[in-house]
């Protein structure tokens, strides 16, 4: 056990400093990015980007928590199975995305999207299907500072590449570019970290990747509806403009969230997995002994975005992205609903109950497809951004009921922590109002 702890921190802080390195790379970028580009371009993109994530998380077979699961997730019978699995499934979306391109270009009258656009940024699913099982590999191990050490050198040269194409042609195709170079570079790399497929075909690990991957396919898909669902129900509402200025808003207020999601995918997955042996309230304490700090201080930090947020836009950002400075704080706060059940979700994906998990995006889903028009039609961006920012409750109330269920609830500490958020935010608020600061929804009418 102390081995594992030990991995489990080291891991943590390896993720940190990774997350640290390249949300700071990606930020950077975004600032140079904005002088580049027209908003137009990153509505246009942040269009692309969805459908393309829509193909892979509804084809999404859970190779990689299946290696980190599964028993046999050292053997090289599996491993080059998912492989070849992976590899089947890249293809199959490719030719997916030419099959797409022409209901898309009528849905959203853009015939761009037919002849190029989505067919070559789709060319990443077949590369990104060639890419090695070590990534999962060494996430199993909690060699997490190898992954991370690989993933900052990939984006750092995408990312120059990107910066320095956009400079000499600031067009649509400086951000598809360097994102098929990124998948490359990537997939290249993940043959180089000691493990090497080859294809294999073993009919018991073909069984268990299917059993453990029909959950997996089922979560991911509900997760790409509730979670994407935003930029396609508000890719005709706002115009590409608006939109553009939405995705910067959110891309900054999804910042915990991101931290969050890496250390319970590099870290609790492995960790939990490993303890899944354990009686659950023995399990279940260990989980929120953790939880605890992890939630406090990210409520700290919460606080200044949605209190500050504003600030961080219009000082950072030229004029036409002004807008973005109004809907920061509304989805930073919003995020809170998330961050409680992510830092233990993955207790259920670990004891094999990725099915609350599904439930909870596909009520989130329905909610989207209700509440973000109607808010829309009642008052304009604001309704529609206040409907995103409460678009998580639905997948609180689910995974809250499956954690019950499995007895790994902590509905009290949630209570707690979001007592504590509440009164930092007030308190925080009360001062920059009787500091003659206003409020951040003043940006609004600004």
């Amino acid at each position: 056990m102390a081995s594992l702890k030990s991995l489990a921190v080291r891991g943590t802080a390896w993720t940190l400093i990774g997350y640290g390195s390249s949300q700071g790379i990606r930020f950077a970028s975004n600032l140079i990015l904005t002088r580049l580009l027209i908003p137009d371009l990153f509505g246009l993109m942040a269009l692309l980007n969805t459908f393309i994530l829509g193909l892979h998380f509804f084809s999404d077979i859970g190779v990689r928590p299946s290696i980190i699961q599964n028993p046999r997730g050292d053997d090289s019978d599996f491993l080059n199975t998912a492989w070849t699995l992976q590899i089947m499934r890249g293809v199959g979306l490719w030719v997916c995305c030419w099959g797409m391109a022409w209901p898309i270009a009528a849905i959203y009258d853009k015939p761009g999207f037919v002849w190029w656009l989505i067919p070559i940024l789709g060319f990443t699913t077949i590369i990104d299907g060639l890419t090695s099982t070590s990534l999962a590999s060494l996430n199993r191990s909690l060699d997490v500072g190898k992954i991370t050490r690989f993933e900052f050198v990939t984006q750092l040269i995408s990312t120059l590449i990107m910066l320095v194409w956009a400079y000499l042609s600031p067009t649509i195709w400086a951000l598809i570019g360097s994102g098929l170079i990124a998948s490359i570079l990537k997939m290249i790399g993940s043959h180089c970290l000691g493990y090497t497929n080859r294809l294999a075909w073993d009919k018991d690990a073909l069984k268990d990747l299917v059993h453990f991957g029909r959950w997996i396919f089922l979560s991911t898909a509900m997760t790409f509806l509730a979670g994407q669902a935003d930029r396609l129900i508000l890719g005709g509402l706002f115009s590409l403009e608006l939109l553009g200025i939405y995705t910067i808003a959110f891309t900054l207020s999804d910042l915990p969230l991101s931290v969050i999601q890496a250390v319970g995918g590099n870290v609790m997955l492995p960790v939990i997995s490993q303890q899944s042996h354990l009686p659950r309230p023995e399990l279940r304490r260990k989980i929120l002994e953790k939880r605890k700090i992890l939630l406090l201080a990210t409520a700290v930090g919460l606080t200044g975005l949605i209190c500050f947020g504003d600030f961080l836009i219009l000082s950072l950002y030229h004029a036409q992205w002004s807008q973005a400075a109004w809907m920061l704080p509304i989805l930073a706060l919003g995020n809170w609903p998330r961050l409680l059940p992510m830092t233990t979700a993955p207790a259920l994906i670990a004891v094999g109950k990725p099915l609350y998990g599904a439930v909870g995006n596909c009520l989130k889903f329905i909610y989207m497809l209700v509440a973000l028009p109607l808010g829309f039609k009642a008052l304009g961006p604001l309704g529609a951004v206040i409907a995103i920012a409460l678009n998580d409750i639905p997948f609180y109330i689910a995974i809250s009921y499956g954690l019950w269920k499995e007895g790994f609830s902590g509905l009290l500490q949630d209570l707690k922590s979001t007592c504590f958020l509440m009164v930092c935010v007030a308190m925080t608020l009360a001062i920059r109002y009787q500091a003659g600061l206003g409020l951040p929804i003043d940006r609004l009418w600004s």
